[in-house]
């Protein structure tokens, strides 16, 4: 192992330690478990109902799922529910506050002796069990579709989130009808503790033209001024954006996700806000989600002054904060805030202008429970928390036993390295004295075959495979040397490899270098082209355009070059006017190149000279009767053949997002997107169909449920295949599965590891989001921006956080600029 890997396992054992400090941040992705109605954790006495219809339709049996033949299976209220009364209602009682993020329901069947259920229903909760709120979604909907049957579980995501302790179902219909209802909660604990917060109503922001609104719509508490008694945004669980302009949460207004004010309403320079908790607590630390996209005005605070109260009166010194300046990044972050363990039921926090506005997304608090006598009434087993510190324990008594042998190993291996070095480096001088014998011998042999004028054949240049080569001696024994020299060329007897160099950089000749008294370099380069058809194009008639590149000697331009082709006197394979400026390559060597420098670079100029192939690159002419030196080549307009090709990939994926952003537009969901469907026309014109399930050759791509019509499930999104669900953002789903096609060149179908039961039941594992869901991986062609951050996007579990092929299509365009 590498010392990388120390350190990521140390940087694991840290994340793991940082994991259960930060327990009290929620993530509603993952906040999704069952409650207790199904599972009989939440009891009896803990379930009450407005009224019952009988004894065996009591409030206890609207358990989600849970038919034990006790009672008729649900619960039922006494009388018929009449339009939008909302006086009947199943109650559930948690014990203590929880964020709740998903809902179920299912109707009476009693083993086929009845048939009632709740078609829509709405949602009360409390956290005290005194003052209730009504539950309204992002854009105000109160009410929730149900069930169109007594047999089906359907579930409800809650967006927003809940945090309470009481929660109540109470059924709503268009007519009168006998309901009955079996339920189930899904969340988490609340382990902040905060039971609300106060603070002013945020601000209206308008940026070129555009109305930005940094209210709190999702606030569950008085509305006026300033909110009191109530939760809302910064505790949704939901971070916002680095650009507070989009959301997460799709089809909102601008700034949705962030409650922000402007400092021109606060002549004090800060806004207050108080926070309300269930008890007294030690709080260690405060976290709080800043945008910090201070090229708009908007910075993170520059300081938090928090104040403590655990009765009537607030204490004297409060905890200040300053936290470090960010004049670089623009990305929005969590900033930590130390509150030194102190002791409250309410805070108080001051937060101070850094900038014209500061936007907040989250807060979230760090926190333990106080000691015990000062609390009689509230009492607390620690029997887990000193479990969990047990477990701490273990596992960073075994990583840290991990590294040291990891550390042990390397030490060993570095000690054999070293002996197998100095192994290897006896053999090889032992190889060195043969071969300076022979090279030595060699060195005689050229000397006297110059002296005598010889025309005899060289017939061993190697007495060895060597595995060092000289070149100054050995360049006149290769073959190309031989040919100019007009020597007949020589077998390689044991090494064939040793005189085939790369083509621009092999030495067939050896120039005359410079010494202190000898020839300049400007001198050589007129002797390099004594004998060559290469000839001096003239300066002035070359036009700057733009930058390429940098390469080994120097920069690299495209330049204009006017009567090149007259200049050539003959064709080459370009489809140009004689009259109009050629467009060519010029690379040039870099002012302050040293002379071995100059040297390759007219080595190089030597070498292409000679090169006449259609697909090789030609040199066409040199600038080197001044400085800088220049060799002039073809220009290849597309680039390099890498690039070439995947931005062709791309352009073709930018087409399939145009045309499925326009069928969006018109609300058309395609149900069958894939590369099949996507025919191709001249141009490499990209369009939209619908015939791959018609042609045999995509037999395989389709899967048949139990006598149903074939559906291509490698390309569904878990709710089209499990809630027969399709929408435009399962569209999307299938988007990010053709652009995977694209990418791997379709050379295989997605998912070709799994059967198609296993396809089946992976979507399973994206409905029950616990992180076992397995991800079409990264194409090899694939930039990891690219897969990350629009890919992964495309299948996301919850649909209203996918892109939209808008956004998708805007994304493509931005990676091909």
């Amino acid at each position: 192992m590498e010392v990388t890997e120390v350190h990521w396992i140390s940087r694991r054992v840290v994340f793991m330690l940082l994991a259960v400090t930060a327990q009290a941040q929620v993530n509603p992705e993952t906040c999704r478990y069952p409650l207790g109605m199904s599972g009989g954790q939440i009891q009896d006495e803990d379930i009450s109902a407005s009224s019952q219809w009988s004894e065996s339709t009591a409030a206890r049996f609207g358990r989600l799922d849970l038919d034990n033949g006790d009672g008729d299976g649900a619960w039922c209220p006494d009388i018929m529910s009449e339009p939008d009364a909302l006086k009947e209602y199943l109650q559930v009682d948690l014990r203590s506050l929880h964020f709740i993020t998903l809902v179920g329901t299912q109707g009476r069947h009693a083993d086929g002796m009845g048939n009632e259920f709740a078609q829509r229903y709405r949602i009360k909760y409390s956290r005290d069990g005194s003052s209730w709120v009504g539950w309204h979604d992002r854009k105000g909907g109160q009410v929730i579709e149900g069930n169109k049957n007594a047999y089906d579980v359907v579930l409800k995501d809650l967006e927003p989130p809940i945090i309470a302790r009481y929660v109540r179902f109470m059924p709503v219909t268009d007519h009168s009808m006998t309901v009955c209802m079996r339920v189930e909660l899904y969340g988490c604990e609340w382990l902040d503790g905060l039971m609300s917060y106060s603070l002013p109503d945020g601000h209206l922001m308008i940026y070129r033209g555009l109305d930005v609104y940094f209210n709190d719509s999702v606030y569950d508490g008085a509305v006026a001024e300033r909110l009191t008694k109530g939760l809302g945004q910064l505790t949704d669980g939901t971070a916002g954006l680095d650009d507070f302009l989009h959301s997460h949460v799709y089809g909102m207004w601008a700034g949705y996700d962030y409650v922000g004010w402007s400092n021109k309403s606060f002549p004090k320079g800060y806004v207050e806000m108080i926070f309300e908790f269930d008890h007294v607590r030690n709080f260690t630390s405060m976290k709080v989600h800043c945008s910090n996209m201070f090229s708009r005005g908007v910075r993170m605070f520059k300081q938090a002054s928090c104040y403590f109260r655990s009765g009537s009166d607030w204490e004297a010194d409060p905890v200040t904060f300053r936290p470090n300046v960010d004049r670089e990044s623009q990305t929005a972050r969590f900033v930590i805030v130390p509150l030194g363990d102190r002791t409250a039921s309410v805070i108080k926090c001051r937060f101070h202008f850094g900038d014209l506005w500061m936007l907040f997304s989250e807060v979230a608090f760090q926190s333990g429970a106080k000691n015990h006598g000062d609390d009689p009434t509230h009492k607390v087993d620690d029997s887990n928390t000193r479990i969990l510190i047990g477990c701490l324990v273990a596992i960073i008594a075994i990583l840290l036993t991990i590294i040291v042998i990891i550390l042990w190993r390397q030490v060993w291996q570095k000690m054999l390295e070293k002996a197998s070095r100095r192994l290897l480096d006896d053999e090889l001088t032992a190889r060195l004295a043969v071969q300076t014998r022979a090279f030595a011998s060699l060195h005689s042999s050229l000397s006297s075959d110059t002296d005598s004028s010889s025309n005899s054949t060289y017939e061993r240049i190697f007495p060895l495979c060597a595995d060092y080569q000289e070149p100054s001696r050995l360049i006149r024994k290769l073959p190309e040397f031989a040919q100019f020299t007009g020597r007949t060329k020589a077998p390689l007897n044991n090494c064939h490899d040793v005189g085939a160099p790369h083509y621009a950089a092999a030495d067939i000749i050896s120039l005359q270098e410079s010494s202190d008294g000898g020839a300049s370099v400007t001198a050589a380069s007129m002797n390099l082209f004594a004998d060559s058809s290469m000839r001096e194009f003239p300066r002035d008639k070359l036009s700057f355009k733009e930058k390429l590149g940098e390469g080994q000697f120097g920069e690299v331009h495209l330049c204009e070059a006017e009567d090149m082709l007259d200049f050539l006197e003959e064709e080459l394979s370009v489809e140009q006017n004689r009259e109009s400026p050629l467009l060519v390559a010029v690379k040039m060597l870099r002012e302050d190149a040293n002379k071995n420098a100059r040297n390759d670079f007219l080595k190089e100029i030597r070498i292409m000279s000679r090169l006449r192939d259609p697909n090789i690159v030609r040199l066409l002419a040199v600038c080197v009767d001044t400085d800088p030196l220049c060799m002039i080549t073809e220009y290849m307009e597309n680039g390099d053949l890498n690039q070439f090709l995947f931005s062709t990939l791309i352009s073709m994926a930018v087409q399939i997002a145009s045309g499925m952003k326009y069928l969006s537009s018109l609300n058309f969901v395609h149900r069958d997107l894939a590369t099949r469907n996507c025919l191709v026309g001249k141009n490499c014109t990209i369009k939209i169909a619908d015939f791959g399930m018609s042609r045999n050759l995509y037999r395989g791509d389709y899967y048949r449920i139990q006598g149903r019509a074939v559906l291509p499930i490698r390309w569904m999104s878990w709710e089209s295949i499990l809630l027969g669900k399709f929408t435009m953002a399962s569209d999307v789903w299938a988007f990010g599965v053709t652009m995977w096609e694209i990418l791997t060149l379709c050379k295989d179908q997605p998912y070709s590891h799994l059967s198609d039961e296993q396809v089946i039941e992976n979507t399973g594992e994206f409905f029950r989001d616990q992180g076992k869901q397995v991800y079409l991986p990264k194409p090899h062609r694939c930039p990891d921006r690219l897969y990350n951050d629009l890919m992964l996007s495309c299948w996301r579990r919850n649909a209203k956080q996918r892109p939209s092929f808008q956004e998708i299509h805007t994304q493509l365009m931005d990676s091909l600029a």
